[in-house]
């Protein structure tokens, strides 16, 4: 059979542990594919799906997907997806492939802490979704209606700021009974569900071209045949006789033969869930990972993402914090640093799928988001991050503590994962793609200088006394300490409008001169001699003292400078 024969349409079924995900996929399906059910031992134990399995069933070709091409039959490819925490990332790696997805509800729970993290996890990738209220069986027959009214009205209240705002909800039983269930109990509501999902489907956008990239989540030998590796298509496409490279172990080997679903194919293309036969490999160095064409892959140390918080998680989002970072189909500890456009860039349109690494960008202490300030959003067309506005795009460097294997432009997902499972709160903190990695173990010395990222500084301090008409001296901007040779040249701005420069240090107690080029103006000198008198004045009288101090304004000295946070000389840059 030519695999273009048949479209392939993928689902995934998420929701909350025990929402009856598996049993629902079950009720759906008529052939398990080598993934599908459970088949993890610790998973049997539980009752619980461990691993993505897979499973799918074939339906004729829906009248308004018949345009799009010669198809003889329409494959939905359900994709049973973890519902417990710890394996969000789990999720996060299939949720490239899904075309549709199914959130599962237990119709006597509701909403629960996984449940919203599904929502989460589909509204940053995946276009479409049904509702599914299961496990109408516990229900007592009388109230049945009421309750699945009542449920589903709940359910479109919290759908209507989301993505999938007005979208489809259905109510089923999977098993009635339960798990322990004789399985001769059918299933109520699933005819009408599979009727709902396939007038859901659409023409998927899948292409073959770009490279070949793979998530394997199975491997097992064949006896006489070789090592088959079973996963899905993330990009471009395969077929017999390619090399194709696994690079966490970096070996390259030649595809022997495919198959999809037990019938042999020789190609197979983004969004296909395959089987590919290889020689010469021990499948017990890989249970699960990627497959690539050859060197298509980058390891990375760190990168660069467009990063967006997610609206759900509580708290801010602050710099040099650790999070778990879920990136291709790893999961690892990072480091996050936040920036955004410079002040002179700030209004400048919002540049999606690339890094201008030339450019200059402003440090933040954490991720700004306009919750804080109801006005912040009228003000979020200007970008700038004074005043409590929110810049029109932010940036994070992720510092990795240990390398990851990922493709360009991938989905990262910044989480808690070590939050109590059981408090009910979404660990899913921010969001963003992949914009430039760095390869290099010694990437701090060789390409973070280059990573134009700084804070702006800001000290003050005040005019001491006159010198003469072009000099100044000051106090209170320096320590005693400090090494004033650093900020000779440097320019300064006093409050009565003159600029001046650093000239030099002035005794032993960190005072220095300031000489102003332009000269001072007569008021200031007015200012400035008159404040003198009056403290010289009130010398020995007290009263005298506070009477000067609260008429005195006395003249700031303003030094404002940029520092960048990755040069190792940790410079003090004017404009």
């Amino acid at each position: 059979m030519a695999a273009a024969e048949t479209l392939n349409f993928n689902v995934g079924v998420l929701g909350h542990i025990d929402s009856g995900k598996t049993s629902l996929a079950r009720a759906l399906s008529t052939t398990a594919s080598t993934a599908a059910f459970d088949k993890n031992p610790q998973s049997k134990e539980r009752g619980i799906t461990l691993d993505l399995g897979f499973s799918s069933f074939c339906l004729p070709v829906p009248q308004h997907l018949r345009q799009h091409g010669d198809y003889a039959r329409l494959q939905v490819t359900l994709v049973d997806c973890p519902g417990h925490a710890s394996l969000i990332r789990t999720i996060i790696g299939g949720s490239q492939i899904i075309d549709l997805m199914m959130l599962v509800i237990d119709v006597t729970k509701g909403m629960q802490t996984q449940s919203a993290e599904c929502l989460v996890i589909g509204e940053i990738a995946c276009p479409r979704m049904v509702v599914i209220l299961n496990k109408i069986d516990l229900l007592p027959e009388a109230k049945k209606q009421a309750a699945i009214d009542r449920m589903t009205k709940k359910m479109q209240k919290t759908l209507e700021n989301t993505r999938f705002n007005g979208c489809p909800i259905i109510p089923v039983a999977a098993k009635p009974g339960g798990p322990d269930a004789p399985e001769s109990e059918t299933a109520q509501g699933i005819s009408e569900l599979i009727e709902l999902l396939v007038s859901q489907t659409y023409m998927p956008k899948r292409d073959p071209s770009g490279s070949f990239l793979m998530a394997v989540d199975h491997c097992f030998s064949i006896k006489g045949q070789g090592t088959v590796m079973t996963g899905t298509i993330l990009s471009g496409s395969v077929s017999v006789n390619d090399s194709v490279e696994i690079p966490s172990l970096k070996v390259t080997r030649k595809v022997k033969s495919m198959q999809m679903f037990r019938k042999p194919v020789n190609t197979a293309i983004q969004g296909d869930r395959v089987g590919i036969c290889v020689t010469q490999f021990d499948p017990k160095q890989l249970e699960r990972g990627l497959v690539c064409a050859p060197e298509s892959l980058r390891t990375l140390y760190a990168a660069v993402i467009s990063v967006k918080k997610i609206p759900y998680f509580k708290g801010s989002v602050h710099t040099k914090a650790k999070f778990h970072i879920t990136v291709g189909h790893e999961t690892v500890m990072g480091k996050v640093t936040f920036f955004s456009p410079a002040p002179e860039d700030s209004d400048s349109e919002p540049v999606i799928d690339c890094f201008v690494s030339d450019r200059e960008y402003l440090y933040q202490e954490e991720y700004l988001s306009g919750a804080k300030d109801a006005s912040a959003d009228k003000n979020k067309a200007d970008g700038q991050t004074e005043g409590g506005r929110v810049p029109r795009q932010q940036w994070a460097l992720l510092e990795f503590e240990k390398p990851v294997t990922c493709p360009k432009l991938c989905l990262v997902i910044g989480s808690k994962l070590d939050t109590d499972i059981h408090a009910n709160t979404c660990r899913l903190a921010f969001h963003g793609v992949l914009l430039e990695g760095f390869e290099e173990k010694n990437y701090a010395e060789i390409s973070l200088p280059k990573l134009k990222v700084f804070k702006l500084k800001h000290k003050e301090g005040q005019v001491e006394r006159v010198s003469d008409d072009y000099s100044v001296i000051g106090r209170s901007l320096f320590k005693k300490e400090t090494n004033m040779q650093l900020f000779v040249g440097m320019k300064v701005k006093l409050s009565t409008g003159e600029g001046g420069v650093i000239e030099g240090g002035f005794g032993q107690s960190g005072k220095f001169k300031i000489r102003i080029p332009d000269g001072l103006t007569p008021e200031t000198k007015q200012q400035l001699t008159s404040s003198s008198k009056k403290k010289s004045k009130g010398k020995g009288d007290p009263t005298k003292e506070d009477e000067g101090k609260s008429e005195m304004q006395p003249i700031t000295i303003t030094l404002a400078f940029k520092r960048y946070i990755f040069d190792p000389q940790k410079k003090m840059v004017q404009s």
